[in-house]
């Protein structure tokens, strides 16, 4: 079970580009992508398609809205603009709304900015085609993977479900790299020949250096386009990107929009906390990550869902408790807090009178049982300290205690 949330928790902790900075990052690495331009207001729409005009040729936009979620278009957030007067209608109509895609929070997500970008689906001697390219990570193999698909434009998973003959993948040797024989293969799958097919093979290796040198975890392109004239172009860009590889990236920081993101994500990666929001009814505090995989589990069989992926670290004095408890209870479906420490290099009593100094100075703000859980130094202290407080907070010396406590907390 551990390994599910590995899975989810690794793909939480990323950070994710708007389209347009997807697709100027991408442009970096040589990948030919959709012009575009980002504008705020519609009078800044106005002024972004007059340029594209004049730089593209293209007389007619599309308009999309920039928020971090797929699926724009179903909820009315990506529209065609045939002439200035339509682009600053539509521009008008997006900005400020409150998109809702199924990819959104039920409440939908404010639009702040929109791409005015050209039209690339112009006439020509062929059909456009449109096809679907990812780059990720294949954790089974500890390889890259190229996933392609000739039916670009519609949601993979549809694809996956009804016709799954039509997803190819490709993994990649990291030690490698993509090779060429690889990049005429994708776009041999995909039928293409001729200037198109020499195009396919360019875009999918700049793709997978942007990749690679991007330290992403995800580039998600839906669709790529052959024009008519056989260009092939990135129309749209999901990119997301490893948090723990920013260090390597400081200009990518300035990327981040903290208004797209989860409000208590942002404050406890403020105050050092490693924290990632989950759907569920028992708050979690640990320190390490592997503990708290496996407290998430312990929290699953006693009937409860983790709440949270809260990690203190190795210090868990007063201050950071208390910050980490007024974390947790910012969520109303909270009906129990499971804390499961390690004394190593902590000492357990110091995590205990913590816990005591924090819950006393919040006072009426914890409003739900606190299950304790203290193993290594000085625990049987610890233990002694929590159950003389007098305060509503349980103490478990094991596993299955701890999940016994948790299950009569939250039944």
């Amino acid at each position: 079970m551990w390994f599910l949330y590995f899975y989810t928790i690794s793909y939480i902790i990323i950070m994710n580009l708007h389209e347009y900075q997807g697709k100027e990052l991408l442009a970096s690495f040589g990948v030919t992508v959709q012009r575009g331009i980002v504008a705020k207001t519609s009078e800044e729409a106005v002024a972004a398609g007059k340029k594209l005009t004049e730089t593209t040729g293209t007389s007619w936009h599309v308009v999309k809205a920039q928020i971090h979620a797929g699926g724009r278009g179903k909820g009315g957030g990506v529209k065609l603009a045939k002439s200035l007067e339509d682009l600053k209608r539509i521009s008008d109509e997006i900005i400020g709304m409150q998109l809702i895609t199924p990819q959104t929070p039920r409440e939908g997500k404010r639009v702040n900015q929109v791409l005015v970008a050209e039209d690339v689906y112009y006439p020509g001697e062929s059909e456009p085609s449109e096809f679907y390219i990812s780059v990720l990570l294949n954790r089974a193999t500890g390889k890259n993977m190229i996933m392609y698909s000739t039916e670009g434009g519609m949601d993979i998973e549809a694809v996956a479900d009804q016709t799954p003959d039509l997803i190819f993948t490709e993994e990649i040797d990291p030690s490698l790299g993509i090779q060429g024989f690889q990049a005429r293969k994708i776009a041999f799958n995909l039928g293409l020949s001729g200037a198109a097919f020499k195009d396919m093979t360019k875009f999918v290796t700049s793709l997978y250096k942007a990749y690679i040198g991007s330290d992403a975890s995800l580039f998600e392109i839906n669709p790529v386009l052959k024009t008519s004239d056989d260009r092939i172009i990135a129309v749209d860009a999901k990119v997301t990107l490893d948090d723990n590889g920013l260090f390597r990236h400081k200009d990518f920081e300035l990327l981040r929009d903290l208004s797209e993101e989860n409000p208590v994500e942002v404050e406890a990666r403020e105050v050092g906390l490693n924290y990632v929001d989950l759907d569920g009814n028992v708050g979690c505090m640990v320190n390490g990550a592997g503990l708290a995989m496996a407290t998430m589990d312990l929290i699953k069989q006693a009937g409860g869902d983790p709440a949270n992926f809260l990690d203190v670290g190795g210090t868990a004095d007063a201050a950071r408790v208390e910050t980490a408890f007024r974390l947790i209870l910012k969520d109303t479906d909270v009906k129990a807090i499971l804390v499961n420490i390690f004394g190593g290099i902590v000492r357990c009593d110091r995590v205990a009178q913590g816990i005591v100094d924090a819950y006393k100075n919040m006072g009426d703000a914890i409003n739900v049982p606190i299950i304790v859980r203290l193993q290594g130094t000085n625990s049987d202290i610890a233990k002694e300290l929590i159950d003389s407080s007098g305060l509503n907070v349980l103490s478990a010396t094991a596993f299955q205690e701890a999940a016994d406590k948790v299950q009569e907390a939250i039944n």
